[in-house]
């Protein structure tokens, strides 16, 4: 058994999430009683658009990374704990024990829970289970015990599923995407800071009428609210932040500026792309359900980076980028400093934008709310995930002694599993698995009003 899931393991890691999404896509497809023919055609296009979607995101690492490592240098700012990124956390979360045996402990969790009707999601994204690796990964460090770490990753399995129903109505609606839901660990622990963001700033006269969502901003002004001259302008402050005092600074702030705009542009046609194969799986869906199964609704789980095309999403994450350099200077006792993953700030803050109707200041004020907590959460997990990083034979970055990622190394599931099994043991475990139960008993109880929570349309009587 151990034999077939290093090579199930290889053989995934080596085609990528390009390859395997699309096979995925057309066995579900054919599962759900759509053609051949269309379910060819769905696996492809969303491969395709996964691949367009992953270059532009490359292209906006590529920029930010490069004027953020000059900020970094002009600032003087160092710090012991250096941000590898989330390729590395996947990696790692992947090379160790957990690792091995992730995928076929979710798919279990998925199938168990949607038998017993406990979620709508079937959640079909397996290169993003390294999430539920890691954070097993992280119990097993602390505990060293790989029986406590595996129940760990289908504990945090079950808890993307959670997440992905509660916030499955207000993606749907405000992006757009029916019959979608986004079991991503990287996105959905953040909705709970933008609902305490949007509580606190209701409460401040003037304030809470601000409207800063993209379509107010581009009728105030006029073509330079347009998304794509916002990138421009975006990327032409951080240019300048960056490279004032470079060699040609003025060709690396035109060309930074120029990039984004790009990022503007052509996420969202990526996304127009996905959402072309996605409609044949989705009918489907909807059609296998309806026929067999009383009419219950089934939810596609997918990758969140189907939502960072969206100009609030894109838009807020640009302007966070200097506020998080900024941040890792000015906190106290903050070891970190961010690199390699401020690119994955759109994945983030993605699931802001349903609750605050796409508000970038709400979005804006909500990211540094999450990210000045993940600057302690990093701070305090740096030695478990080094200590995963070595136990995966991860190779530390030259100079670097500590190492952690926003991908998974900022997010409170990590915090809160780890030191619940650190204090309590076993007990740890029982506890964040009660939690989990509770919080899904309350939501499968008063459904509409978790949905609204989250972002929800109101459903008008």
């Amino acid at each position: 058994m151990e034999g077939f899931l290093t090579a199930l393991k290889a053989v995934i890691d080596n085609l990528g999430a390009t390859v395997v999404l699309p096979i995925i896509i057309f066995f579900v497809a054919l599962i759900l009683g759509a053609k051949p023919g269309k379910a060819f055609r769905a696996g492809v296009t969303i491969g395709i658009a996964f691949i367009g979607i992953n270059l532009v995101i490359g292209l906006m690492w590529g920029t930010l990374s490069g004027a953020a490592q000059a900020m970094v240098t002009n600032w003087k700012i160092t710090r012991d704990v250096v941000d590898v990124g989330w390729p590395s956390a996947a990696a790692i979360a992947f090379g160790t024990d957990v690792g091995l045996w992730v995928i076929p402990i979710a798919i279990l969790v998925n199938l168990v829970l949607l038998l017993f009707k406990l979620t709508k999601t079937l959640n079909i994204d397996i290169w993003n289970f390294w999430h539920f690796a890691f954070l097993g990964s992280m119990v097993y460090m602390v505990s060293n015990n790989l029986v406590y770490g595996l129940i760990t990753a289908a504990i945090a399995a079950a808890l993307a599923l959670f997440l992905g129903d509660w916030t499955a109505k207000a993606v749907q609606s405000f992006y757009n995407l029916p019959g979608i839901s986004i079991p991503h660990l990287t996105t959905a622990p953040g909705v709970p800071f933008a609902i305490v963001t949007n509580w606190l700033l209701d409460k401040i006269p003037g304030v809470k009428d601000w409207k800063a969502d993209p379509e107010t901003i581009q009728k105030r002004f006029g073509v330079f609210g347009e998304p794509v001259i916002l990138g421009l302008v975006i990327g032409l402050v951080l240019g300048a932040l960056g490279y004032y005092n470079a060699e040609s600074a003025a060709v690396k702030i035109l060309q930074t500026g120029m990039n984004l705009a790009a990022v503007m542009l052509l996420l969202p046609r990526m996304v127009q792309i996905l959402m072309e194969g996605l409609i044949p799986v989705s009918e489907a869906a909807r059609d296998f359900m309806q026929k067999r199964a009383s009419g219950r609704e089934i939810y596609i789980g997918l990758d969140s980076a189907i939502l960072i095309g969206h100009p609030a999403a894109i838009s807020s994450s640009l302007i966070l980028v200097p506020i998080a350099i900024l941040l890792s200077v000015i906190l106290p006792g903050n070891r970190v400093i961010l690199f390699a993953d401020l690119a994955i700030i759109p994945f983030v803050v993605a699931l802001f934008a349903p609750l605050m109707k796409g508000n970038i200041f709400r979005m804006i004020v909500a990211g540094i709310l999450e990210l000045a907590v993940g600057f302690y959460i990093a701070t305090a997990m740096s030695p478990l995930f080094t200590a995963a990083a070595q136990n995966a034979g991860f190779a530390m970055p030259e100079g670097a002694s500590s190492i952690t990622s926003i991908g998974d190394g900022f997010l409170w599931p990590q915090f809160v599993f780890t030191k619940l099994v650190q204090f309590l043991g076993v007990f740890g475990i029982v506890v964040a698995a009660a939690l989990l139960a509770v919080a899904w008993f309350m939501f499968l109880k008063n459904t509409k009003a978790w949905e609204v929570a989250a972002g929800a349309p109101v459903e008008k009587k």
